[in-house]
């Protein structure tokens, strides 16, 4: 990729993050209210649509742009989490989805008529064991049929399109656990109150994030994504386009923690002299520095692997795991730094540390992380 081309697309995304400072976080995480200005900004300048090719509207560009506009964001003190979904939810309806579906939706989402953000995958008994999940849509005549639950569905309320994960075919139907599970694109303006409810988590962050209920939800047919029973293959393209750009948010996270804990080290005077000289204050921020550039090399080979289309599930996870890692140590580092300060909210580390805490257990664990590695990557037995 043109590195021109990503030099000035962050250069764009630092000057729009400029028009939303520390306070308007601030004031959203007090009144626990989706960042709306934020995501309408993104959108009006074509970020949101990079992915999307430009036949439909788009700008056509390959995952490590999409990696370099949330890293950026996160960079400059905001949060992508209001809108990242719409950047990995298309990778399964671009390259699962039939042509009919793709000119059906992507033009909307690319002008910003239609918001893609609602991931339907986890569910409360299954987690992240995701070939366990329950949630059911039977075909019957022209439509399906759909119920269960999901939960963590982050932004439904906030979304006129879901990528739906279910099972077609029973567990107890299959010769293994990923077959008869199905991928659907949902136009929730014809089912919210009409087969599917929405009722929002209160959580230690601003995330919107949701459960939803599905009671005899009907969709039609043509909602399905490729072929039947063959979902969990699909949504997988989703997930690891998923995990990439989450450790991108974390590596700006880290990147922010690691700027702003230096420039208070280098500012705030005790017993005379700047703490930024202690050894104590200088090493865990230098060790963070470290640890944030090697994860972001890996970072960098999940998306190269990504666009060329060649297998990246084991370069995902490790990025999403070390990125994470490092921005957590940035965020320790940095709130360490600022003593006492560190938990006013006025300085924005409070707000950052609590949001980057996610992205350990989110979107998948570290230990499942390391039991993938353990298992597909090392050839040890399966531990789960």
């Amino acid at each position: 990729m043109d590195e021109d081309i990503i030099g000035e697309v962050r250069r764009t995304v630092r000057q729009l993050c400029e028009n939303f400072p520390g306070a308007y976080w601030r004031e959203k995480d007090r009144e626990r209210a989706y960042p709306s200005e934020f995501v309408n900004a993104l959108t009006e300048a074509g970020l949101l649509a990079s992915l999307i090719p430009e036949e439909y509207g788009g700008a056509g560009l390959p995952l490590s742009v999409a990696s370099a506009i949330l890293e950026e964001i996160h960079a400059n003190g905001c949060n992508g989490a209001a809108c990242h979904a719409q950047m990995y939810t298309m990778g399964t309806l671009l390259r699962h989805g039939s042509e009919e579906q793709r000119r059906q939706y992507l033009p909307g989402i690319a002008s910003g008529e239609l918001r893609l953000q609602a991931f339907g995958v986890t569910e409360p008994t299954a987690g992240t064991d995701t070939t366990s999940l329950s949630t059911m849509a039977v075909r019957d005549g022209d439509d399906y049929v759909v119920n269960g639950q999901k939960v963590w569905t982050s932004r439904a309320e906030y979304s006129d399109l879901m990528i739906l994960l279910a099972r077609t075919t029973p567990k107890e139907k299959v010769a293994k656990r990923a077959d008869g599970l199905s991928v659907f694109i949902v136009d929730m303006r014809e089912v919210v109150g009409n087969g599917m409810t929405i009722r929002p988590i209160r959580t230690m962050i601003n995330h919107a994030t949701t459960e939803v209920f599905f009671d005899n939800m009907r969709i039609p047919a043509s909602s399905l994504i490729g072929e039947e029973g063959k979902g969990f293959r699909y949504i997988l393209t989703g997930m690891n386009a998923e995990r990439i750009l989450i450790a991108s948010e974390c590596l700006g996270d880290a990147d922010w923690f690691i700027k702003t804990g230096s420039d208070y080290a280098r500012d705030r005077k005790v017993f005379g002299r700047p703490i930024g000289q202690n050894q104590g204050i200088q090493f865990p921020i230098a060790r963070a520095y470290a640890d944030m550039r090697a994860a972001k090399l890996m970072v960098q080979e999940a998306c190269r692997l990504y666009d060329a289309g060649d297998p990246c599930g084991a370069e995902a996870n490790m990025a999403k795991m070390l990125a994470s890692e490092a921005a957590w140590a940035a965020g320790e580092a940095c709130l360490q730094t600022h003593g006492g300060f560190g938990f006013a909210e006025e300085y924005d580390v409070e707000r950052k540390f609590r949001e980057t805490r996610l992205y350990q257990i989110a979107p998948i664990s570290t230990n499942l992380i390391l039991s993938y590695l353990a298992e597909h990557e090392l050839d040890l037995p399966r531990s789960y």
